[in-house]
């Protein structure tokens, strides 16, 4: 870049998923198209139920990483999201006891917040009377509960946020985080988005709305982002962190990069609470925002990791809004979505979808759209169909767009 802003770069990475519960497995899973999609066990169903079917943390103990103090005020939400920074933290190399913690931050999106503490707290209310409603029910249910928890983990006194912009929410929080380092207020943070929703209310909700699929008897194929017999989207779990830091303070202390972020674009629709226009308009504005923003041309830009939920406008409107951007490059890059194999973490899904750039920047290796097996009509881009593709990329872009009309795309780059 040739302003004078700090560069930000991307010097740990942490994720859980249901395709595993740290980065290396997450990305096996990715590159090899394996589906984390399987029956949903968090709750009990029956065939009421149109919908069951979820991507679900599996095989996984809090103890593992979480003492009994933490482990008792937090949601699962907060949970998953501090295992994610904790590796995150790890893969840096970050020492927390020593420097100055009032430079260094953190910036968590999430969608829904502590959902499963609220219905639990709730169908207690209801059996047992006020009296029995836990004391930690409020620091479990807040939205902001896993950035604060992230915060108390590491003695991170700089700025501590939250973003709830549904499925954009922890696009939206790297997008902060990197504006916090590029402003001077922050040398370091942890950043990214968490989300533990596959709870009876929430998967009844969605439902409701007709955005789920309903391919019960086949889980795994149930996800299929731009093929013509996509039903909607795919609830899921998970989180992704990321530590970014100053490029002159990753130097400083002999830090591995893994990348950098480049920029970044936001818009709103003001179209629709739950619906994008037809015409990509939203996600366009985002994609070409995040261009000037990096300050690369269309050109530059090797993949795309769409938002790509599986659902038939959703879909179509973001093809729509790449072919509006990028003109004749559209058919020369590859773009896919991570979401056919681990489906859609809302708030969490913008975190984890970074973490697969900066690996597929890192190695050359870009990750399948699973289930694709007929493209729906006039969708003729590269969806790296059903097999990864090994692609040296310089710039990749990462789509994520929410309920309420709201879009973020960040550029990621090569590491310096």
């Amino acid at each position: 870049m040739s302003d004078s802003r700090p560069r930000v770069v991307v010097t740990g990475i942490g994720a859980m998923t249901d395709m595993g519960l740290d980065v290396p497995t997450l990305w096996d899973g990715l590159i090899n198209g394996r589906s984390g999609i399987g029956p949903i066990t968090a709750f009990e169903q029956n065939d009421e139920w149109d919908v069951q079917i979820a991507g679900e943390v599996k095989d996984w103990d809090p103890k593992d990483k979480l003492d009994a103090s933490e482990r008792k005020r937090m949601d699962r939400n907060s949970q998953i999201g501090v295992c994610a920074a904790v590796e995150a933290a790890e893969s840096a190399g970050l020492d927390f006891e020593s420097g100055d913690q009032t430079r260094r931050g953190v910036a968590i999106g999430t969608g829904i917040g502590g959902i499963i503490t609220i219905e639990n707290d709730h169908n207690k209310l209801l059996a047992k009377g006020p009296r029995r409603i836990s004391p930690f029910c409020v620091p479990k249910l807040m939205a902001n509960a896993c950035s604060g928890n992230v915060s108390l983990r590491f003695g991170l006194k700089g700025i501590n946020i939250v973003t709830a912009t549904a499925c954009a929410s922890g696009a939206h929080a790297v997008a902060m985080a990197s504006q916090q380092i590029q402003l001077g207020q922050a040398d370091v943070m942890l950043t990214g988005g968490t989300e533990s929703a596959v709870s009876s209310l929430c998967v009844s909700a969605f439902s409701a709305m007709k955005a789920l699929s309903t391919r019960n008897e086949e889980p795994t194929l149930a996800s299929r982002p731009f093929d013509r017999d996509r039903d909607g989207f795919v609830l899921a779990e998970g989180a992704g962190v990321l530590v970014l830091e100053s490029l002159e303070h990753a130097q400083a202390r002999g830090a591995m990069i893994l990348a950098e972020v480049v920029g970044y674009g936001i818009s709103g629709d003001a179209h629709h609470i739950a619906a994008p226009a037809e015409d990509g308009d939203g996600a366009a504005r985002a994609m070409k925002l995040a261009l000037a923003n990096a300050q690369v041309n269309p050109t530059d830009i090797g993949y795309i990791n769409a938002h790509g939920t599986s659902t038939p406008l959703g879909d179509a409107s973001e093809v729509q809004a790449v072919k509006t951007v990028f003109g004749d490059h559209a058919h020369s890059l590859v773009m896919s979505s991570t979401k056919s194999m681990t489906g859609h973490g809302l708030g969490a899904a913008g975190g984890i979808e970074s973490v697969a750039v900066v690996n597929a920047l890192r190695h050359g290796i870009i990750p399948p759209t699973i289930n694709l097996d007929n493209p729906d009509e006039g969708f003729d881009l590269d969806f790296a169909a059903n097999v990864a593709q090994e692609r040296d990329i310089t710039y990749a872009l990462n789509n994520s767009f929410g309920f309420g009309g709201h879009n973020v795309s960040l550029v990621f780059g090569k590491a310096p």
